[in-house]
């Protein structure tokens, strides 16, 4: 009984989501701005809740607790605190210039504008391909922690393959009718649910523990002390500003995110947005990742199996079925809301940047409209099927929530190699088309070789490894890129190079 209860209550909510879609698929114009941007029309709330709902993801809701319940709750540092500030001002930095181009010249993706910057197909395209290549297993990582969270809830009555897909269809369905004016309306519903939910759920387990937070923290004094002092052997300061670091870049060239600074409907929502960013992203983080600090203080080890994440086990041990059911169904819609948006992004970066450039230029608007639908269905069954066999090679020694942040964390890092490249073209007039691809594609190769070579002693050095003197190899990696950039475009001949006088004038202009 409880099974069918907790799939009832996440079916329904699914249908809600799928309903908002419906909505918004009344009020849809059958054009690719539309379909993409809505046709720059956001005000403040539903831009702000769309790119919050967004960036929650399966990385957030099962990492981050993981994270929190294996290493202690240093997590609120780097992900509320140092990644939402960093954010925060790559918003204004990257945003409002984009803001300012794409509204007065129409450009939908960042490849468009960059290529336009240069007057150069090939970059429009290097960006796009980039891009869709660390977008893949971004959206895996969505459906590998649908799936999880469904199979464990029901502990096992739904398989992962089965979850996985359910989830799946029901964004492939809002998506393709609905286009970014549906994904909106559904991240704003998406986005107020989970903080309700999340909150709901610290406060219940908070009065559940028998002697509330003394009983916790009694637990972690017994079992994990290191817990109440700042940092340890996992939260070193290199580590910490290093996820802070490369998420926050990371999530800036996010096509998902970084299309939404194309949508704002004035330059006061964009500014009033990105202002109240910290403030939202801390009220979810925190009651989120202390709920996974706390299950180490009661004791649940034990109850953690292989393929498991924290969350389930705690709440199905503290609250009722049907309310731990609405939690997971919350970490769905974050999950959700995360990837409608990536299919959406994906799509139009496959059509206007790859197909249009590449392919066939002459394509008309109802064309390319009709093409990105069919290529969210496609994205999305691909990244599903490689979901599935990777849950069947991976999960029988791990759990979800360490997957995840491995995923994420790569996936994270791939698109922070993007963004000073792309600051260097957007600021400095002396960049050149060169320059700015010798950047990005010097960066991509040195971060996915220190990622997936093996590591190679020679003498007491050791080459291709993911760490050096405490930092990360994507800070390694974003900084090689910025380097290239200025040298390349500091030695390449401007007379060989596209005239860029247009673009700045343009901005200028605006």
């Amino acid at each position: 009984m409880s099974t069918t209860v907790q799939l009832a209550i996440i079916v329904g909510y699914l249908f809600i989501a799928l309903g908002v879609g419906l909505a918004a698929y009344r009020v849809t114009e059958r054009v690719a701005e539309e379909f993409y941007l809505a046709s720059r029309t956001f005000g403040t709330v539903v831009l702000l809740f769309t790119v919050f709902a967004t960036l929650l993801s399966a990385f957030t809701f099962f990492g981050g607790p993981d994270t929190a319940y294996s290493f202690g709750p240093e997590w609120i540092l780097v992900m509320g605190l140092m990644d939402g500030l960093i954010f925060a001002v790559l918003w204004y930095v990257v945003g409002y210039k984009q803001w300012l181009l794409g509204r007065r010249h129409g450009y939908v993706t960042l490849g468009e504008m960059l290529g336009d910057r240069f007057g150069s197909r090939a970059i429009r395209a290097l960006v796009a391909v980039v891009s869709l290549f660390w977008l893949f297993p971004y959206v895996m990582l969505q459906q590998i922690g649908a799936g999880g969270a469904l199979a464990a809830l029901t502990d096992g009555a739904v398989p992962f393959a089965a979850g996985a897909a359910l989830i799946t269809g029901f964004m492939i369905l809002y998506v393709v009718l609905a286009g970014m004016r549906g994904i909106a309306w559904t991240d704003t519903l998406q986005g107020a649910f989970m903080l309700t939910m999340v909150w709901a759920a610290f406060l219940w387990v908070l009065v559940a523990v028998d002697g509330g937070i003394g009983t916790i923290n009694t637990g972690l004094e017994a079992t994990n002390p290191e817990f109440f002092a700042l940092g340890n052997d996992f939260y070193t300061p290199g580590r910490m500003l290093t996820f802070a670091i490369s998420i926050a870049f990371g999530v800036a060239m996010f096509p998902q995110v970084n299309q939404r600074f194309f949508t704002a409907s004035s330059e006061t929502v964009l500014k009033r947005s990105f202002a109240l960013w910290p403030v939202l992203v801390l009220m979810l983080f925190v009651p989120a990742f202390l709920l996974g600090t706390w299950a180490r203080g009661l004791g649940l080890e034990a109850d953690v199996g292989a393929g498991e994440s924290i969350l389930p086990v705690l709440l199905a041990e503290y609250t009722p079925t049907w309310f731990a059911a609405l939690v997971i169904a919350g970490a769905i819609a974050a999950m959700m809301s995360s990837s409608d948006s990536m299919l959406l992004s994906g799509s139009s970066y496959f059509t206007r940047d790859v197909y249009r450039t590449l392919i066939d230029e002459g394509i008309t608007e109802s064309q390319e409209d009709r093409l990105a639908r069919i290529g969210v269905v496609v994205f999305a069954t691909g990244a599903l099927a490689v979901s599935i066999w990777a849950e069947a090679e991976a999960f029988s020694a791990t759990t979800v929530g360490s997957i995840l942040v491995e995923i994420g964390d790569l996936a994270f890092g791939g698109f922070a190699q993007l963004a000073l490249p792309v600051l260097v073209a957007l600021y400095w007039r002396r960049t050149t088309r060169s320059g700015l691809a010798a950047g990005i594609l010097v960066s991509q190769i040195v971060y996915l070789a220190f990622n997936f070579l093996p590591e190679i002693a020679v003498g007491t050095v050791v080459v291709f490894s993911d760490t050096y003197l405490g930092w990360g190899i994507s800070i390694y990696g974003m900084l090689v890129g910025l380097v290239v950039t200025i040298l390349v475009s500091a030695v390449t001949s401007q007379t060989t190079e596209a005239d860029t006088s247009l673009y700045f004038e343009r901005l200028r202009a605006d």
